[in-house]
């Protein structure tokens, strides 16, 4: 069945596009707001292995990123969310230009509602065609 409830599209697309906000202005508390303190796990492109909890991925990925990363602005393009009961999955492609690299991801969010709201239990970010990247222009992080 095609999700068709706007209201829910509309409020995660928000909770995903204020993180995004403050993450490109250095700031990554909006990802820890909307990341599930209970369950998390998180794939990145840049990342060895998957990330499997919110104080791992406080502690090694954000840590290092708090502070660096900045962008005038950036492109949320192809959002879509499919939802069912206490679970949504939005996708969507990412690009900016950054300080530390420039972005072109697929980024999968899986929500989950909880007791507080809607949370991200599940986050990837795949590089869009990777065989097309330099990634020797990439800024080291730490």
């Amino acid at each position: 069945m095609v999700n068709t409830n706007n209201k829910l599209n509309e409020e995660i697309i928000a909770l995903e596009k204020g993180a995004l906000d403050k993450w490109f202005k250095g700031d990554t508390s909006g990802y820890l707001n909307i990341w599930s303190q209970k369950q998390f796990s998180y794939f990145d492109g840049a990342v060895k292995r998957r990330v499997d909890s919110y104080e791992d991925i406080k502690e090694s990925v954000l840590a290092n990123v708090e502070g660096k990363l900045f962008a005038d602005s950036y492109d949320f393009e192809y959002p879509r969310v499919q939802a069912v009961d206490d679970m949504a999955v939005l996708t969507y492609q990412l690009y900016a230009k950054t300080t530390l690299i420039d972005m072109q991801y697929n980024c999968i969010e899986v929500y989950q509602k909880e007791e507080d709201g809607w949370k991200v239990i599940h986050s990837t970010w795949s590089f869009i065609r990777p065989m097309d990247m330099d990634f020797g222009k990439a800024k080291s992080i730490v």
